[in-house]
């Protein structure tokens, strides 16, 4: 019994059965203009049903007449924060949800102007079922509440029973139980016609092909944005953090203050640079627009080669061709993959020789990083998101990476197209 009387004691029940009233407004404005609305004969019924259809297909030939009418049922049919429910939400059938959302469900009604003639077909067929719809909603609730006045009245005399469709038989005391039933039946009617139109709205209203495409792509671009940015910071911050403790660990083994001053000055300047771009990370959080300037290039991979230096790692470095002129994705990934590598190169082999060589031709930009192996042992260490990243990054620039060890040595050879 408490689960049946739920829905009513939730607002959204009778925000929806205000919703479904609302349609026929129209219709009871241009009956009461012609034919009239009083001594309607079933010729006159028809005319106020049918009259207003014209106007509400034609009012869903504008564009905007499907963003206002999804506005609406989002707002009137669909839980939220209005709807009494724990937790602040609510999940109708039909729509699925996390246990842990909130009231910010898809309700899965479009809010965008009409884009197509089929979107206007369906916002006609919506309009028109709002108005035959709300119109049997309004008669079958005026009908109910008239039956049982009516049936109140005949516990003493004879009802009055003009213009009910069942008129009333019984009379006597016992009518005033039996008045409870219409009441019932009311209750009824406003909790299944608000969820059958809730059902409709989803239907007629729900977003088209097109702009559920236009959304699985904006959803595609947010996940890809987020694990670039996941990448940018594993590969930032985890640089900076690798430098600092190959400095404080030679730092402490060397017990010289020059060298300690010089490992200080090094684990300063990473940092300093891994907060501009945690910096620069958060920004492009916070604001509505990716903008790729003020991300690090080759161009700038001095920097990276000296912070690797100041850790004791021995750079070899060959240039070929100019960095300058790459374009911007190639330049800036190929800043990370070196960045990536070299951070590799101080966590698991140390600060050991490195010979890096940068070619540029008119085709494609080569990096290939060699390092000596740790002698102690010959496993690598390298099999993690890292590595996993520089690849990544190489496929989706349409080239190519391979790691791995080489003939006792480590290799990172990228190979990416400038096209």
């Amino acid at each position: 019994m408490p689960r049946l009387l739920r829905p009513l004691t939730r607002a959204v029940t009778y925000t929806r059965w205000l919703h479904v009233l609302m349609g026929s407004v129209i219709a009871w404005i241009s009956g009461a203009v012609f034919p009239g609305l009083s001594d309607l004969t079933l010729a006159d019924e028809l005319l106020i049903l049918l009259v207003p259809v014209p106007l509400v297909v034609a009012a869903a030939m504008v564009p905007s007449m499907r963003r206002a009418e999804g506005l609406q049922a989002r707002m009137m049919l669909m839980p939220g924060p209005h709807a009494r429910v724990a937790g602040g939400g609510e999940v109708d059938p039909g729509i699925s949800a996390a246990p842990s959302a909130s009231w910010r469900v898809d309700p899965g009604i479009s809010a965008a102007p009409s884009a197509s003639w089929r979107d206007r077909g369906r916002t006609a067929v919506w309009l028109v079922l709002r108005l035959e719809f709300g119109c049997a909603v309004a008669v079958a609730t005026a009908q109910l509440l008239g039956l049982s006045l009516a049936m109140l009245g005949a516990t003493d005399e004879v009802p009055d029973d003009d213009g009910l469709l069942l008129p009333v038989v019984v009379r006597g005391w016992v009518n005033i139980p039996l008045s409870l039933l219409p009441v019932l039946a009311v209750l009824v009617l406003i909790v299944v016609s608000g969820h059958v139109m809730a059902r409709a709205a989803r239907r007629l209203l729900g977003p088209s092909p097109a702009e559920r495409l236009a959304d699985l792509e904006e959803r595609t671009e947010q996940l890809l944005e987020r694990n670039r940015i996941a990448r940018e910071l594993h590969d930032s911050i985890g640089h900076a953090l690798t430098v600092a403790v190959v400095q404080a660990g030679a730092a402490r083994a060397a017990a010289d203050p020059e060298f300690t001053d010089r490992a200080l000055e090094a684990v300063e300047e990473t940092g300093r640079a891994a907060l501009e771009d945690l910096e620069r990370v958060l920004r492009v959080l916070r604001e509505d627009g990716r903008p790729a300037s003020g991300r690090p290039t080759l161009a700038d991979a001095e920097r990276l080669l000296d912070s690797a230096r100041a850790s004791g790692a021995q750079v070899d470095v060959e240039i070929s061709g100019p960095l300058d002129r790459l374009p911007g994705p190639v330049s800036r990934e190929g800043y990370r993959m070196l960045q990536e590598s070299l951070t590799n190169v101080l966590r698991h082999s140390g600060p050991v020789p490195v010979r890096l060589r940068i070619a540029v031709d008119e085709a494609r930009l080569i990096m290939h990083i060699r390092n000596s192996l740790p002698r102690a042992n010959g496993s690598t260490g390298r099999g993690g998101s890292g590595l996993r990243g520089i690849r990544e990054r190489a496929t989706l620039l349409g080239g190519r990476a391979t790691t791995g060890p080489l003939d006792g040595e480590w290799q990172v050879h990228v190979e990416l197209p400038l096209g």
